[in-house]
């Protein structure tokens, strides 16, 4: 006999959405994160503080929309989705990833306002693409492009370097910063790979402390008893066993009738560690750096043999490190011959603050440089080591779109005009739909002249009129004199190619 019971699909304990009830759970979702993070956007954004739920209960404290979003826990698929799309436009652009978000998350809330009015969602998507195309149409449009001048570039530079750090802590000094930034892309010559450029926290001093200093700095020290400087250095980079007690490493027992036969087995054990070094030392280095430890009896030959030796230095910094002396990392010496060895002009011993440091100059891949970072606490020297990543990544990205906009809402302001210029020529649910998306981009000034205590309908209010009326000049959040500025007066630059990814 047939059942007529349900055949059961899923699993135990899931549940099922469908239609209206899916599209609001997902509304609500993706709504409710871009609540919490819009009170982060522009110039005058609070800071969130958040405690990890681990065993140390690591607090951060931070405005960055990327470390903020991925350190919030969801089950909301539309909420986790504008995560994704923060993580994207970080890789992409390295900023703008709270806008983004809130971006996405405005045109959700008109996407809700249009769905709940009759409009179907392939009516809600086809607006959007045609409001999409007008407003990237505008933005091409009003893009500036500096780069056939050498100092206008390099200004445009400075002022997205400045706009970037805006919002960030670095903000009370954004002359240095800036230029710090500026200047570490300009060693690449025009590559976007940031390997080369080395970022060191170190406590103590304050922010104004902080440098950039052309070559390497790594964190460790020179062996007991070894110069502290060598010239012309040839350097072997390696990640291997620099131990010679296997016995009380792996913990093993020898039974034996005499400690001569302990002695013997103590000896092929250091007779094998000299004939590894031997083989080091054939490759002809004057300097060892090792990912483990070095101990006692290698460190003695090396001294013995003046070859400088580096011990458990970090994997991240072995890589940087290998690639900006053009060394290859091995862990066998049998043919000396093709190992590959770095080399530099000049390996020092200096001081960071109160600790020893190591000093590469004259390194073979001459774009490297290092930025250190001073500050008093831990938590505001990863702060201000995520601001430098943002102003570096972003002006890295000039490479290849050089063409620049006008931030404070500007570019939103002028790309939103456009777009409602042309709902009103389509008309009908098309229409209303390209309005939302307007209304969405207004958004962005709206939040940032909120967090700066101002009124942003009455702001967004008086950047449209002026806009329409088409006055001469670049309208956007001016949150410093509390009303509608000049943005080229201002400063307020960003790439194009960052709304751009956004839009």
């Amino acid at each position: 006999m047939t059942s007529l019971q349900p055949a059961q699909i899923l699993a135990d304990g899931a549940s099922e959405e469908k239609g209206e009830q899916a599209r609001m759970s997902n509304y609500v979702g993706a709504i409710a994160l871009c609540d919490l993070i819009k009170t982060t956007l522009g110039p005058k954004g609070m800071d969130k503080i958040l405690q990890s739920t681990g065993r140390d209960a690591e607090v951060t404290v931070t405005n960055d929309g990327a470390t903020i979003l991925k350190s919030i826990m969801l089950d909301n698929p539309a909420a986790k989705l504008l995560v994704e799309i923060s993580k994207v436009q970080d890789d992409e652009v390295g900023d703008g990833t709270t806008s983004v978000c809130v971006l996405a998350g405005e045109l959700l809330r008109e996407a809700e306002k249009a769905t709940e009015s009759g409009i179907h969602p392939q009516v809600v998507i086809k607006g959007w693409r045609q409001a999409s195309a007008i407003a990237l149409s505008s933005l091409a449009s009003f893009a500036i492009d500096h780069k056939s001048s050498p100092e206008q570039y390099r200004a445009d530079l400075l002022q997205i370097a400045k706009t970037t750090l805006s919002s960030k802590i670095l903000n009370a000094d954004l002359d240095k910063f800036a230029n710090l930034a500026v200047d570490s892309v300009l060693r690449l010559k025009g590559s976007t790979d940031l390997s080369a450029i080395h970022i060191i926290k170190k406590r103590g001093g304050s922010l104004r402390d902080s440098f950039l200093d052309s070559g390497f700095i790594l964190e460790k020290k020179f062996g007991i008893g070894q110069p502290k400087t060598i010239s012309n250095a040839k350097v072997l980079i390696a990640n291997t066993a620099m131990d010679n007690d296997k016995i009380k490493i792996f913990g093993s027992r020898v039974k034996s009738e005499s400690s001569e036969v302990v002695a013997n087995i103590e000896k092929a054990e250091r007779d094998k560690m000299i004939a590894k070094c031997n083989k080091i030392k054939a490759t002809g280095c004057n300097v060892f750096i090792n990912r483990q430890l070095i101990y006692n009896l290698p460190e003695n030959f090396f001294t013995d043999n003046n070859i400088i030796s580096i011990e458990h230095s970090d994997f991240d910094g072995m890589e940087r490190l290998a690639l900006v002396l053009g060394a290859e990392i091995t862990s066998t010496f049998d043919h000396p011959e093709l190992i590959q060895l770095g080399a530099c002009d000049k390996i020092e011993e200096i001081f960071l603050g109160e600790d020893k440091a190591i000093k590469f100059s004259g390194v073979q891949l001459g774009e490297a440089c290092t930025i250190v970072l001073r500050g008093p606490t831990k938590h505001l020297l990863d702060e201000a080591e995520r601001a430098m990543h943002d102003a570096i990544s972003v002006i890295s990205q000039t490479v290849g779109e050089s063409k620049i906009i006008y931030g404070g809402g500007c570019a939103e302001n002028k790309m939103a005009a456009q777009v409602e210029k042309r709902s009103r020529e389509v008309g009908g649910k098309e229409g209303s739909v390209m309005e939302g998306f307007g209304r969405a981009l207004r958004k962005i000034p709206m939040y940032i002249a909120a967090n700066g205590g101002l009124d942003g309908e009455e702001i967004v209010g008086e950047m449209r009129r002026r806009e329409e009326k088409k006055e001469e000049g670049w309208w956007g959040v001016d949150v410093v004199s509390g009303g509608v500025g000049d943005m080229k007066e201002r400063g307020f630059t960003f790439i194009s190619h960052n709304p751009f990814f956004k839009v």
